[in-house]
């Protein structure tokens, strides 16, 4: 795969079409198409680091998962291998949030090439699927929690599929090595940590967990305390099937047959079945990249929405002087918050999976189009409504208001080569569905879609469900280059959240020139529908907010961030940053 180029010479000859941003992939998912620039001055282009001597890094919500990385780091393993090894650990100490039954997108920088490309490992929706499948017998749509613990909510995990495409091009070690650390954890036992301690706790006074949580977390009737030790035997034998077989070790054979089992149990079973399983197959696309003042930012292109939504909060803000309007201004958030309405509206029209739906990709971040959204924005006023915009090469659409629940991780590996990689893994809801097979959770992906196939005015909506579908994800795991350089590399977890949480560590990080525990710090304040504000925003800045007429609301919506993120400084040292609202940690080998 050629690296990102700019092609200018296409650039000279399509000013017309204003399409002011740097495209990749702009055709179907499966066939990545050229990077081009139109109609803006020229960004440098990805470029190779062979003298890449910063070190290495990870980052991750959990401790234990970020020891495992550099355990593999240490044994000379590349930045995929590092984060297989991540993603093992994380499936067992946070199982609440990722986890080999669930799916992910990753994006990976090789610094001895210049290549920056995406793996997608996005749940696909079994053959059974139907538009109707979230609807009950009077056409309504079921009660989240029904759907979330119903069979119908899981589909095909990708996770373990997507890394093994990963491994099989960019891993140094062998496969098996890099499951090695999360089967000594799940065979001897770990510490149950603070955060999934605290959601246990939390558990037992509102919708109790399902069965098989219960039975694995809820020992006796009592949820696992902080520090208790906790093992998990059938995980270890599925890791060390998987390590054995490869992905196949999941996908058929026992593991396979344990999944469809557990999809299949009432309440309201689905339809997943062992061919779903065996077919399934990840992408390894090209990223959607465009330029942000002098950095070219690098994100995750359809099914996920979150490449195209802060590309969209970016491109919009990059009208107004954010270095002027810095995190204690009032006007600074205000002009953040209208930035991000503007483009959840957008984001709830047009995006789903564009191998099923158009998706106007090239419209939703032209230049000029996020210009003209920018010129909506009041300086001194909130507006008073938002709706989606017109996007060129737009079909009229009608917006979907699905889901803001969240059971997702997000983390950050830089190898001692320079490469990197920013990975966004999910099992969608806290514990995904609720239902254990082999020794993990089995993902509630799924109801991630629509629940509604149209809209009241009889338009479709794009997020609608369908057979061999992705539902549209909100995952923005994100690279940042300056000067054809590796600058940053940021994710997080949120629900939709999680397009306001990048949105908000770039401009830290790039406008207000905070250091990435200072971005990662900074309040949470999530402007899609009701505007959410999390309780750390100062009472100053509240206030200045209401006074221009935001409604602040406070709530789950604003508190749910995980990121975690890497950086170069200036002297050319690796800092890392790691989201005090979990468990993580940055650290170097």
């Amino acid at each position: 795969m050629p690296r990102l180029k700019l092609f200018r010479s296409i650039a000279r000859i399509l000013p017309v079409l204003g399409l002011g941003l740097l495209l990749t992939g702009c055709g179907p998912a499966e066939r990545p198409g050229k990077a081009v620039q139109v109609g803006l001055p020229e960004v440098p282009e990805a470029k190779p680091n062979p003298g890449w001597h910063a070190g290495a890094m990870v980052a991750a919500a959990n401790p234990l998962a970020v020891e495992a990385g550099l355990e593999i780091l240490r044994q000379g393993g590349s930045a995929v291998d590092a984060a297989i090894a991540v993603q093992a650990v994380l499936g067992l100490v946070e199982p609440q949030s990722s986890g080999i039954g669930g799916g992910a997108f990753l994006l990976h920088y090789s610094a001895t090439t210049g290549d920056v490309v995406a793996f997608d490992g996005r749940e696909i929706a079994p053959r059974g699927a139907t538009p109707e499948m979230f609807l009950d017998t009077n056409g309504q749509p079921l009660p989240f929690f029904r759907a979330q613990k119903s069979g119908r909510s899981t589909g095909v995990p990708g996770a373990v599929a997507m890394l093994e495409m990963a491994h099989q091009e960019l891993g140094k070690l062998p496969w098996a090595a890099s499951w090695q650390p999360a089967i000594r954890l799940a065979s001897d036992g770990f510490p149950v940590p603070p955060r999934l301690a605290l959601l246990l706790r939390q558990a037992q006074g509102m919708d109790p967990l399902g069965e098989d949580a219960q039975h694995y977390l809820l020992p006796k009737g009592e949820p696992m305390a902080e520090g208790q030790t906790l093992r998990n035997s059938a995980y270890a034998a599925t890791l060390q099937r998987i390590a054995r077989d490869g992905a196949k070790g999941f996908y058929t054979g026992p593991v396979a047959k344990a999944i469809v089992a557990a999809a299949a149990r009432e309440p309201l079973p689905g339809s997943l079945s062992l061919e779903d399983l065996r077919d399934y197959r990840p992408q390894r696309l090209q990223p959607i990249c465009g330029p942000y003042r002098a950095y070219l930012v690098c994100g995750m292109r359809p099914p996920s929405s979150g490449g195209i939504a802060v590309l969209s909060v970016l491109g919009t803000l990059a009208n107004f002087d954010m270095a002027a309007n810095g995190p204690d201004s009032v006007r600074g958030w205000h002009l953040f918050v209208e930035a991000q309405r503007l483009a959840y509206a957008d984001r709830d029209m047009y995006v789903g999976d564009d191998r099923f739906v158009q998706v106007p990709l090239a419209g939703l971040m032209d230049a000029d189009y996020l210009r003209s959204r920018a010129a909506l924005i009041d300086l001194e006023h909130a507006m008073p409504t938002v709706s989606a915009g017109n996007p060129p090469g737009a079909a009229r659409m009608a917006p979907d208001s699905a889901g803001g629940f969240s059971g997702t991780s997000h983390f950050v590996v830089v190898d001692a080569r320079g490469d990197v990689v920013s990975m966004t893994t999910t099992v969608e809801s806290l514990f995904g569905s609720q239902r254990m097979a082999a020794g993990f959770f089995l993902n509630n992906q799924l109801t991630d879609f629509s629940f509604l196939p149209r809209g009241a005015n009889g338009l479709p909506i794009a997020n609608a469900p369908a057979a061999g579908k992705k539902p549209r994800s909100s995952m923005s795991p994100t690279i940042v280059f300056r000067d054809g350089q590796f600058e940053l590399a940021v994710g997080s977890p949120g629900g939709n959240g999680i397009i306001s949480y990048v949105s908000k560590a770039l401009v830290g990080m790039l406008d207000w020139n905070l250091t990435p525990q200072q971005a990662i710090d900074l309040p949470n304040v999530v402007a899609r529908g009701p505007v959410l504000a999390e309780g750390r925003l100062d009472p100053a800045l509240r206030e200045g907010l209401v006074a221009l007429g935001h409604q602040l609301g406070q709530g789950r919506g604003a508190e749910g961030s995980g990121l975690h993120a890497v950086r170069v400084l200036p002297d050319g040292r690796l800092v890392g940053g790691a989201d005090s609202r979990r468990d993580g940690v940055a650290r170097s080998p």
